[in-house]
């Protein structure tokens, strides 16, 4: 086993809004931060290959739920999931984590005045798009142009949105933090998995982490994992915490199709241009365009053959619930969780309501996707695991900032929450190394 001699003031396992941002806001105030990656650190080329390589591997970063059916993507590599999200900006729950001791309305602010975030401009929202929003709200629905993290400025008509990773910049992803991490004196080690935290008696020293097939050790004052709602928890079972990892949540979702004919999908939609919140039902729907290729595999997937070239014909709306608390992870990082007859009822009741609106958008031959996943967390609950500071409780000097800390399910995407989450860790990280 190799013994890395540097000694870090921070590691950081994980590069996505958690990782990425914390090494950012701590780099620039001059501390020492090694950032650790499993995944590549391989410029953006926005092509299928390298959108299958970094999300879609069975077992690394798609995880199957065989008796639901349901796939669960994240993406492997630098920017983790936010590489390959569709930039969509949802609120923070406050009033969840005040109850939690934790206020991040300053961090908010902070990050609405760094990072580009508004609803759309009017040409950039396209005739699908519009008819979808346009029949949901003659139906009654509060059907709105949600708020994305993109630079809109650099967006051009008839450029593809970017679903296979962005090279044009368009869309904001914690690569960029991690960017201005590097500049600001930052060491990243891309594919490096960490295997577990160094504990001597009760404090963190340092992690294992395994690259090109050797065993490396490297030591810190501070360490935070932000691996995500399935590599955090690994980590720290392997680093002795065996009860972390049950009881989680996974935002499952379907998508609903239909065939018009009088408009065509253009390359450049954009998705998740608009939607519709039902917060007390615990379900979100709004448009969803998807490239043809993934088109192709949702519609085989539910033996629609007959449809598999009409993918320029396709509306489409997503249905996103906010799941019961259940399951577990296993031990290597696999998903073993049932819908619940609540969670299968919610999307129901989305189903009816998306055929509604397609159906009064002029659309026909009208059916469900199978589920797909995302956004695990609650694996490493703020109030179990760890306290208002984000520190395990088990342990000193470790820290976890990802989704897996969000303590009850939620059903949103969590980017802004994560994203202030790291910002205040970073000032805590600080200001305990004043006062030290």
């Amino acid at each position: 086993m190799n013994i890395d001699n540097e000694k870090y003031d921070v590691i950081i396992v994980g590069t996505g809004p958690g990782g990425g941002t914390t090494a950012k806001e701590l780099s620039i105030k001059g501390k020492k931060v090694l950032i650790l990656e499993w995944g590549p650190d391989k410029p953006v080329r926005g092509t299928l290959g390298q959108f299958i390589a970094q999300l879609m591997i069975p077992g690394r970063s798609l995880l199957l739920e065989y008796r639901n059916m349901l796939g669960m993507v994240r993406g492997i590599t630098n920017g983790g999931s936010s590489q390959f999200y569709y930039g969509s900006c949802f609120p923070v729950p406050h009033e969840m984590l005040k109850r939690y001791g934790i206020d991040v309305t300053a961090e908010e602010e902070e990050a609405f005045g760094e990072i580009p975030v508004a609803e759309l401009k009017d040409e950039m929202i396209t005739p699908m798009a519009e008819r979808i929003m346009t029949s949901a709200g003659e139906l009654g629905y509060d059907w709105n142009p949600l708020k994305k993290f993109m630079y809109q400025d650099r967006w051009k008509s008839g450029t593809p949105f970017g679903y296979y990773g962005d090279p044009h910049g368009v869309r904001w992803t914690s690569r960029m933090s991690v960017e201005e991490a590097l500049s600001a004196g930052a060491v990243l080690i891309s594919r490096a998995k960490v295997k577990e935290v160094i504990i001597e008696g009760n404090k963190a020293v340092g992690v294992v982490y395994k690259r090109r097939g050797r065993n490396h050790k490297v030591f810190a004052r501070e360490i935070v994992l932000a691996a995500g709602g399935i590599g955090s928890p690994v980590i720290l079972r392997k680093t002795g915490l065996k009860k972390v990892g049950y009881n989680f949540f996974y935002d499952p979702l379907v998508t609903v199709c239909g065939r018009v004919k009088d408009v065509d999908k253009r390359i450049d939609e954009i998705p998740m241009t608009a939607g519709c919140r039902f917060p007390e039902e615990g379900i979100v729907m709004t448009d969803m365009a998807i490239p043809a290729v993934l088109d192709k595999v949702f519609t085989a997937q539910v033996f629609r053959f007959h449809r598999l070239f009409e993918s320029k014909k396709t509306i489409r709306i997503m249905i996103k619930i906010r799941d019961d608390l259940g399951g577990r992870l296993t031990d290597s990082g696999g998903i073993r969780k049932m819908l619940t007859k609540n969670d299968r009822d919610k999307i129901n009741t989305g189903f009816q309501r998306a055929e509604k609106i397609l159906k009064n958008a002029g659309a026909r031959g009208i059916f469900r996707t199978w589920y797909l996943a995302a956004h695990p967390g609650g694996t490493v609950k703020l109030g179990e695991f760890v306290d208002s500071d984000l520190i395990v409780m088990e342990y000193e000097n470790l820290y976890v900032c990802d989704c897996s800390v969000i303590p009850e399910p939620w059903g949103l995407p969590p980017t802004m929450t994560i994203i202030c989450l790291a910002k205040r860790l970073a000032k805590y990280l600080i200001s305990k190394d004043k006062i030290k």
